[in-house]
């Protein structure tokens, strides 16, 4: 499997390249401010071509290059429908003190969705909905609280250590702390009861080796955070 990522724009939100190595697709997550140049840049070093743009939430820092990434690759692109306005509205979700900051990137008479927008596999039987792209399974896990749509990406990893899952939490989970709930759409007892149900859930739901990889900051896991994460101890 190759993983890459970096952080994008005056936010520095990290931006990913998923792929399962076995051919030049890739999936992308959350390509932000300033994040398409950076990212032809990584594929064409490392031969992927990205086949889906997956969006964890829909706040601008993660979305901004969303539409230029999709379309320039042809790309299909998914994200949590509660969030999906703010693809052509992005200042209804971020507070005014946000604004001057991506004024130069969020137009409102410019945003616009990517051309294909994907449609995930219904969940069933108590399991959750599913993705199948790039040669990947990927679970969508909702998570509001910090937006509306917000929702964690799993999928497995395997390596010469053996099999564990990689967590894509976007604004969710970071290591050491927890999303904020103060912008649009935001709400604490909401994101109380994603961290419960899913962060804290048990470890044969979630194993404590589970590696989160965050919206900011560096990876982390489960157990790490399970054991000493100040947000989550009081739960």
């Amino acid at each position: 499997m190759v993983i890459a990522s970096f952080p994008a724009g005056p936010l520095a939100a990290n931006c990913y390249v998923l792929g399962t190595g076995d051919d030049d697709r890739c999936v992308v997550i959350d390509p932000g401010m300033d994040a398409a140049e950076r990212l032809d840049t990584a594929c064409q070093e490392l031969g992927l071509r990205p086949s889906a743009v997956l969006l964890t939430h829909g706040h601008f820092d993660h979305v901004a290059d969303a539409a230029t990434v999709a379309d320039r690759y042809g790309a299909g692109c998914w994200i949590g429908p509660a969030d999906r306005p703010w693809l052509t509205d992005p200042l209804a979700a971020l507070t005014p003190d946000f604004h001057p900051l991506v004024a130069d990137y969020a137009d409102p008479a410019t945003a616009r969705e990517p051309a294909t927008m994907l449609t995930a596999e219904p969940a069933t039987d108590g399991q959750f909905a599913t993705l199948d792209v790039a040669g990947l399974r990927i679970e969508l896990i909702p998570a509001p609280g910090h937006t509306p749509g917000a929702t964690l990406f799993r999928t497995p990893y395997h390596d010469e250590s053996g099999r564990y899952d990689l967590l894509f939490t976007g604004d969710v989970l970071f290591a050491g702390t927890v999303g904020r709930t103060d912008l649009p759409g935001g709400d604490q007892p909401t994101m109380d009861r994603t961290l419960s149900s899913t962060v804290l859930s048990p470890p044969s739901q979630l194993p404590d080796e589970t590696v989160v990889l965050p919206g900011h900051g560096s990876q982390t896991t489960l157990g790490r955070e399970r054991a000493g994460n100040p947000y989550l101890l009081h739960l």
